[in-house]
């Protein structure tokens, strides 16, 4: 039981982790720049995931399930994607040096917070997470082992990911990383259109 909920927590935890999302984007922007950056990111956007799917199996947030509460959240979290999408393309002539530039906690820790608001204020993240909570009760599975398994695997996913895009920067000429972040803002900006049509007009 023990071995089989982690092996499924940490299965789950790569499927909610590893799919090409807004939250991937950014993390893979700012490991470009500062591998601590694109890490602090990923950590922000795992602590809201556990955060939700932490209230969910403790049956505190059923009112989440309300449609207006969704979408409420849904035009929030479209509205912050531009946001995040219009930074990075104000950025993209900013030099990619390659060598490690330090950064100061409170940078780190304003980039944590917004890893942990685009998350918080996406309305798939709630459905995805109720919908893994029903899975590990339908099974049987032991909720502690399947979350510890899925920290495990998010976990390893922000801090491997990032450390290969950081490292392969040297690679990648100064004009290459404005075509980058010329596409990440546009695909950020897909996004938060998708994210806003559905909310509003489906």
């Amino acid at each position: 039981m023990i071995l089989e909920s982690f092996s499924e927590g940490f299965l789950l935890g790569l499927g909610a982790a590893v799919p090409f999302g807004p939250v991937n984007i950014l993390i893979m922007n700012m490991a470009l720049k500062n591998y601590k950056a694109g890490v602090a990111f990923g950590l922000g956007a795992m602590s809201s995931d556990i955060l939700y799917l932490a209230l969910i199996l403790a049956g505190m947030i059923g009112f989440m399930n309300y449609p207006l509460f969704l979408d409420v959240v849904g035009v929030v979290g479209s509205f912050f994607l531009l946001y995040l999408a219009y930074g990075i393309y104000t950025n993209r002539d900013k030099k990619l040096d390659t060598k490690q530039k330090t950064i100061q906690t409170k940078n780190l820790l304003k980039i944590y917070t917004q890893g942990f608001a685009i998350t918080l204020v996406n309305p798939y993240t709630i459905i995805f997470w109720f919908s893994i909570a029903g899975y590990a009760a339908n099974k049987d599975l032991s909720i502690t082992f399947t979350m510890f398994g899925m920290v495990s695997s998010l976990l390893l996913w922000i801090t491997l990911m990032p450390y290969l895009v950081h490292k392969s920067k040297h690679k990648i000429s100064q004009r290459v990383s404005k075509y980058l972040s010329l596409f990440s803002s546009l695909i950020l900006l897909g996004f938060a259109l998708s994210l806003f049509i559905d909310v509003v007009f489906l």
